[in-house]
């Protein structure tokens, strides 16, 4: 049995894998809630009843725990994973500190368990856009083979933070200097950036989701290419996706590759109007995809709608999983 901890317990993602320890029985002797001194002292009640009291987030509090859930950030990731390792602790990672470092796993276990294995003490966790995305090309890339991937997201409030939900569920169209979590008004609006530009004029959250596809499908050269827009939706994140095939493909094999997908479930019934949107999924475990058809453009291609709950796929539940692959790599391993 492991001793375990949560890094930033507090926040939206902190409070979801407290719940989600508790709802899988993830395996554990002791559990310890730590945050920074602002939030130090608090009390928490998880969704199943029991109250736990939130530690200092400091060097000595990792003492003895072998497995860190960390979700406070890139700056609070690099203070502490360096302490946490000495302890001989593993952290899994949910902010961005490490994704792309080449020494460190970027996991989704469905996708590539067999990396966590070569982890030195830091396994990351993928961006919020990127987990879902992956589970569903993974089966197609080892069918067909990927030549092409064209992905427009349509991002939660969520992702940006509870303060970010707070300001979409008060706000009215006001001028833009009011607002605080957006660079522009986002009730009633759609924003096409989500993080800052880089110089390929390209957004941080564009680029996050390209380098991490290549990274964990291990295709390094893969073409593809993102547009990420934020959206005035609380919860869960959709995407639009386009592939191209190096091989012929039908729509029925595509159904039936996913079909046996773990994680993965088909809401696609255009004759009732049905498939996924983030008002049916949201709190749901599965990433779902519908609107699934040939492009009648050119050969070999689909397009296709994908949604899942940002944070349980794509931060809470998945670092929660890449702690159960890891508990149970390690129980094989001896």
């Amino acid at each position: 049995m492991k001793n375990i901890a949560i890094l930033g317990a507090t926040g939206n993602v902190g409070r979801l894998l407290l719940d989600l320890i508790e709802e899988r029985n993830f395996p554990h002797s002791s559990l310890k809630l730590l945050a920074s001194s602002r939030s130090a002292g608090k009390t928490i009640k998880s969704s199943a009843g029991k109250e736990y009291r939130v530690e200092l987030a400091e060097p000595s509090a990792f003492d003895g725990v072998d497995i860190v859930f960390a979700s406070a950030g890139s700056s609070s990731s690099k203070e502490f994973a360096p302490e946490i390792t000495k302890r001989c602790g593993v952290i899994i990672d949910n902010s961005s500190a490490f994704r792309m470092d080449p020494e460190v796993p970027l996991v989704v276990p469905e996708v590539n368990a067999d990396d966590i294995s070569k982890h030195k003490g830091i396994i990351a966790n993928p961006n919020c856009s990127t987990a879902p995305l992956v589970l569903a090309l993974k089966p197609l890339a080892e069918a067909f083979g990927l030549k092409r991937v064209v992905v427009s997201t349509y991002q939660s409030c969520s992702g940006a933070g509870k303060a970010a939900m707070d300001e979409l569920k008060e706000a009215s169209l006001k001028d833009e200097h009011e607002y605080k979590e957006f660079i522009h008004p986002i009730a009633y609006n759609l924003i096409p950036q989500i993080d800052v530009f880089t110089a390929n004029d390209y957004t941080k959250e564009e680029m996050k989701l390209i380098n991490e596809s290549r990274k964990m499908l291990h295709l390094p050269d893969l073409a593809i290419t993102c547009t990420a827009v934020r959206v005035p939706v609380f919860v869960s994140h959709s995407e639009s996706v386009n592939l191209e095939f190096e091989r012929d493909i039908s729509i029925d094999q595509i159904k039936k590759i996913w079909s046996q997908t773990q994680s993965l479930e088909i809401m696609d019934d255009p004759s009732s109007s049905t498939y996924p949107m983030p008002s049916n999924v949201t709190g749901k475990d599965p990433v779902y995809v519908g609107r699934i058809r040939l492009d009648e453009s050119q050969p070999n291609t689909i397009n296709f709608w994908l949604v899942s709950d940002n944070l349980r796929i794509g931060a809470a539940l998945n670092t929660i999983r890449i702690g159960e692959e890891l508990v149970k790599q390690t129980a094989k391993a001896g």
